[in-house]
């Protein structure tokens, strides 16, 4: 850890470095906001919250639970009807004639519409809204999946998971049609709950309620298969969707009465989190001219002491809160277009590029244990029925709460260590070590899974390795996920949208070409191959602990530039 202590370089006070923040105040002198936690009242509350009540990361605990709740169930529900069928491939194989192969086809183009609809989401979340926008997502894919088992075909199956029509329904004021996409439809939980995490919580919290968003998001994924295969030996693959309609249709309601805008107008000092580490004799840094007009009428404080007006502001009603559209949340001046595009252009940010290859990189792992599943639990020699093979999935929801746990309750308490060993100063890359143990799980659990089912052996050597290949998946959504959000978080609202366009172009990739993949190398040679792609895919992380701050810092123009622009046009997040 020396090495990294030695990059707080002086000119970083000067020249602020994006990720880079002075999150513990070891000597107490630093006039800023601090956690109330006890043992953790050294800690500098980043970002600085306002003194409006209704600022999100002034919420109490309570109505913080209670977003979070909600986030969670929009998650569950989705992620639900998202991966239901992963357990019951070949019954539908035999029902409608498809091959495995049109079916794993058409999951991947579901995959590929769930990141480049990021495009179209994100940005109409940011300028009007978050809450809309999960209503409506959740609301559409309820109505999908209800037309979902009457696909015959493979262009009906292709269709129904890229192109479809949702819904008809006969209104007093005439016939409402809705062409859509699965995937398009479920895009925002790809990339916006993440953000409704950063919305509400500090920068010492984050780590803690992203790993319960990854929880849900790849419990989920590991839940659905096994009710689907109880449901589909019970009922028949059908109702498996039908349930998934009626899931989606429930949490719609309880979003609809529960969930809270989060949206909220903070008007950013570029990196005042850097200049404050100076010490309180530090001359203030001087604003920019966005930052000067922003300053004017917005709802700042990043001081203490400083007062503020908002105070006694109103609080919302329940019935303000219950407004689909809300004043507050809403940034109608800025122009939409320029919001889908600037994600593209965050490619070029090495940093986001990376968290997006990450992330892809340990879910790729993930489709291709699903894609496999049944064919292999219900193949020669374990001959699992669908319910059976639904269980299995027990073991990857139990390495999805170890993971949730390592990477979340653990990991903020790693990070917060190391950043009092680093002077009180944390790096975005002192998460990354957290990925250590995946360098050996990645590939135990990918040879266990393939050498040995090419070898027959016992089903629960089998079941182990799918525990461990959904761990590392967790691991990798986690940090990834964190490490984007660090290094830019005022960007981090169109940044994340790089991010899942690149993790799940990747899915894409192997979701179309798993099954010749393994047919033709086989069980034993393609997971001989996987184990040690996956051990160097993980292994990147160890150049990017070493060359990490290096690359945000030559990027901490470009990043201002952003910053600026977003800023001007009113969308900073």
């Amino acid at each position: 850890m020396g090495w990294i202590r030695s990059e707080v370089k002086a000119e970083d006070a000067l020249q602020p470095v994006p990720g880079t923040v002075h999150l513990v105040d070891l000597d107490g002198t630093l006039h800023a906001k601090h956690a109330k936690n006890s043992g953790l009242r050294d800690v500098v509350l980043v970002p600085a919250p306002s003194s409006d009540p209704d600022d999100p990361l002034n919420w109490s605990p309570a109505r913080k639970r209670l977003s979070t709740t909600c986030m969670c169930v929009y998650t569950l529900m989705v992620g639900i009807a998202s991966a239901a069928i992963y357990s019951v491939l070949v019954p539908i194989s035999e029902a409608t004639g498809l091959t495995l192969g049109d079916l794993n086809a058409g999951t991947g183009y579901m995959f590929l519409a769930f990141g480049w609809g990021c495009l179209f989401w994100q940005p109409l979340a940011l300028q009007y809204g978050k809450r809309p926008v999960y209503l409506i997502s959740i609301l559409a894919t309820m109505g999908i999946q209800v037309w979902a088992p009457y696909t015959t075909s493979n262009g009906q199956w292709i269709a129904n998971k890229v192109l479809r029509e949702y819904t008809r329904t006969r209104f007093e004021i005439g016939m409402a049609n809705m062409v859509a996409t699965e995937g398009f439809f479920g895009a925002p939980i790809e990339s916006l709950c993440e953000i409704s995490v950063a919305d509400i919580y500090f920068q010492h919290e984050r780590g803690t309620y992203i790993a319960v968003y990854a929880l849900l998001l790849a419990g989920s994924n590991f839940f659905a298969p096994i009710i689907a295969g109880f449901i589909a030996d019970g009922q028949g693959w059908q109702w498996v969707l039908y349930w998934c309609a009626i899931f989606c249709g429930m949490g719609f309601v309880f979003l609809f009465f529960f969930m809270e805008e989060t949206n909220y107008h903070r008007a950013v000092i570029l990196n005042q989190e850097n200049n404050s580490s100076t010490g309180s004799s530090s001359p203030s840094p001087v604003p920019s001219e966005h930052e000067k007009k922003a300053l004017a009428g917005a709802d700042v404080e990043a001081t203490e002491s400083s007062p503020s007006p908002l105070s006694a502001k109103r609080q919302k009603t329940y019935l303000d809160k219950l407004k689909l559209w809300q004043a507050a949340g809403s940034r109608k001046s800025g122009p939409f277009w320029s919001m889908v595009t600037r994600p593209l252009v965050f490619l070029s940010f090495p940093v986001i590029f990376y968290a997006g290859f990450s992330y892809g990189s340990n879910l790729v792992w993930f489709n291709v244990l699903n894609a496999t599943a049944s064919l292999v639990l219900g193949g020669e020699p374990y001959n699992f029925a669908a319910s059976m093979v639904g269980v299995s999935y027990v073991s990857p929801l139990i390495g999805v709460a170890i993971g949730s746990f390592y990477t979340g309750y653990i990991g903020d308490r790693v990070v917060l260590r190391m950043a009092r060993r680093n002077g009180g100063m944390l790096e975005a890359e002192h998460r990354l070590w957290l990925f250590a143990p995946s360098l050996l799980l990645i590939p135990l659990g990918l040879i266990l899974w393939g050498v040995g089912a090419a070898n027959a052996i016992h089903w629960f050597g089998c079941v182990f390795a799918m525990g461990v290949i959904a761990l590392t998946n967790t691991i990798g959504l986690q940090l990834s996920v964190s490490y984007c959000i660090d290094s830019y978080k005022d960007l981090s609202g169109e940044a994340m949208v790089t991010v899942i366009l690149v993790r799940n172009t990747m899915s894409f990739a192997i979701g179309y070409g798993v099954t010749p993949w393994v047919t033709n190398m086989g069980y034993q040679n393609a997971f001989i191959l996987a184990a040690f792609a996956g051990m160097a895919q993980c292994a990147t992380f160890l150049v990017v602990v070493k060359y990490g701050k290096q690359l945000r810092r030559q990027s901490a123009e470009r990043y201002k530039k952003y910053v600026d622009e977003m800023a001007d046009q009113g969308v900073l997040h």
